[in-house]
């Protein structure tokens, strides 16, 4: 694996571990923290996938077009093209007021990022 690659999945894992730290909080869990962590780690999973190969990507944040370019590559991924979506907006909306983030809402994202986060780290290789 590239080294950096390998720094692309650190980050990764650092906002998966802190997703779900929020997750698993007795005392005021923060449910908006969890979406957008969960967010933040599928993003950096995928841009880790799109450096290994090559890829080209540009500073977004938007996982449909991340995913868009793996789908050459990844094609099974599509399943997800839907959830998503739904990811990158309750990662957005989170961060202004308005919407609030419950512990289903959390739950939901953080599942999705850790399917996806397992994906990702089979297609590089890693346990």
């Amino acid at each position: 694996m590239k080294p950096r690659t390998q720094e692309w999945v650190s980050k990764a894992e650092g906002d998966f571990t802190t997703a779900g730290r929020e997750l698993e909080a007795l005392q005021s869990p923060n449910y908006d923290s969890v979406c957008f962590h969960a967010q933040q780690c599928v993003e950096k999973y995928f841009k880790a996938r799109l450096y290994e190969a090559d890829i080209p990507f540009s500073k977004i944040h938007d996982l449909r077009i991340l995913l868009k370019s793996l789908l050459p590559i990844e094609p099974d991924w599509q399943q997800w093209e839907k959830a998503l979506t739904d990811l990158t907006m309750a990662a957005v909306e989170v961060r202004y007021p308005g919407f609030f983030a419950d512990e289903d809402v959390a739950e939901e994202m953080y599942g999705l990022c850790a399917a996806v986060r397992q994906a990702v780290r089979q297609s590089l290789g890693l346990a």
